[in-house]
């Protein structure tokens, strides 16, 4: 039996992810629907995210992105073309985790929904990202025709530990 049995899938899933809270909570971890102002400062630092979209055939695809925070809203800036660009435009259902990179027993997962993608303002924010995490002025990755886009997702549930 593979990942393609959605059943076995969902209840791994499921299931993990029960023991994992459980677990998580045991050793004192915070469960919040809001995020907390630890929450912030470390979406606001320069912390690498992991983002995690479903893709067509219900599998999970994970890529290491560049995150940040405005109106309580998550910030992820990509590139149209892009699989998780497809993912987030199909199944609006993320889940984001980060680590504070001052201290990595310190961790941020968040789970919520895309509410918004637009390319206004795109540019502009990933030079502001560029800034954050390279300390330059532009993006120095930008391929030729490159279109990019910002998601805005909200927070449904998050859970901090360590903080």
């Amino acid at each position: 039996m593979g990942w393609s049995d959605r059943r076995t899938y969902r209840s791994c899933v499921y299931h993990c992810g029960l023991i994992y809270y459980q677990l998580r909570l045991s050793i004192g971890g915070v469960v919040a629907e809001k995020l907390s102002e630890k929450s912030i400062e470390m979406l606001k630092a320069a912390n690498f995210a992991h983002l995690a979209t479903v893709m067509p055939d219900g599998s999970p695809q994970v890529t290491p992105v560049w995150v940040g925070i405005e109106d309580d809203l998550i910030l992820i800036n990509t590139a149209e073309g892009r699989i998780k660009t497809e993912n987030l435009r199909r199944d609006k259902r993320v889940a984001i985790s980060v680590i504070d990179q001052e201290n990595p027993y310190q961790s941020l997962s968040i789970q919520g929904r895309v509410v918004e993608d637009t390319h206004e303002g795109a540019d502009e924010h990933i030079d502001k990202q560029t800034m954050k995490y390279l300390n330059q002025e532009k993006y120095p990755f930008r391929q030729p025709g490159e279109v990019r886009v910002l998601f805005k997702i909200e927070p449904e549930k998050t859970f901090t530990f360590g903080t």
